[in-house]
């Protein structure tokens, strides 16, 4: 399976001119979880959710040039999958830009760990490393569900985690992520303003959380993160499923978490 097999072609991508919040507003209303940056067809540069968390209304005129990081993976169509996943892993990414080659820098298509995931599910590729108690993180970072919002942005940028799972009463009983706040706006405005309505996290979690048990097979939490459009799971013991959904837990007692990159690297090591 080679990366072209894989790819997302033709990504939405931004010049080096387009105005940072226009940028903002691409990754919330799209989805996306970055945004190529091009000057003609030439790739420049890699714009993420979490560069435009940091844009507030002092920074308004910034362009696309100001907050774009250089890629640390810049991959080609005809590379090993296996490879492009080691890659990403190595320097710590879920995503990298693809170009024609790297002579002509013509960007041709995006690649995450989802895309990667998928391919390797429907080939019938097999994890090396299962159930998913021998790939995931023991002891997650988490918040409280009455935290405020500006708290755990920080806490976001601190820890390097992009998804914390919310506790009330020592029991998990949601999740947030960048995309919800960056979605809910609350962070900048909060660094804009610093006198902002306090709101909690639970105003906003997603609840019930997606959750699985130690014992599941990390193809399982494979499948579970591309039917639910999910980057990480909480696994849990003890739960409180919910009946319409066996995969949702109203509550558990919190073991550690699974991400995108735990379960790709159960692929290939």
């Amino acid at each position: 399976m080679f990366v072209r097999d894989v790819m997302t072609l033709n990504p939405v991508s931004v010049s080096l001119e387009t105005a940072a919040t226009r940028v903002r507003s691409i990754l919330r209303d799209e989805d996306f979880r970055c945004v190529p940056v091009v000057e003609g067809e030439k790739l420049r540069g890699l714009i993420t959710r979490g560069d435009v968390l940091n844009i507030t209304a002092t920074k308004s005129n910034l362009e696309a040039r100001g907050i774009m990081e250089k890629p640390k993976v810049i991959l080609t169509p005809e590379m090993d999958a296996m490879r492009a996943a080691s890659d990403l892993l190595k320097v710590g990414e879920i995503q990298a830009p693809v170009v024609e080659s790297t002579d002509s820098m013509k960007l041709v298509g995006i690649l995450s760990a989802i895309d990667l995931i998928s391919g390797f599910l429907e080939n019938g590729y097999e994890p090396v490393r299962s159930p998913v108690s021998e790939i995931m993180s023991p002891d997650p970072v988490t918040c409280e569900h009455s935290d405020q919002l500006s708290a755990v942005w920080d806490l976001m940028d601190e820890s390097g985690f992009s998804g914390l799972p919310v506790m009330k009463n020592g029991k998990m009983i949601g999740i947030i992520t960048r995309k919800d706040l960056l979605r809910y706006g609350h962070a900048r405005i909060h660094r804009e303003s610093g006198e902002v309505k306090s709101v909690a996290v639970e105003k906003i979690m997603k609840t019930p959380p997606v959750a699985i048990t130690p014992d599941t097979p990390s193809e399982k939490a494979a499948s579970l993160m591309l039917e639910k459009d999910i980057g990480r799971i909480p696994v849990v013991e003890n739960p409180v499923f919910v009946k319409r959904d066996p995969s949702m837990v109203k509550e558990a007692d919190l073991l550690g978490i699974v991400s995108r990159e735990d379960v790709l690297e159960a692929y290939i090591k």
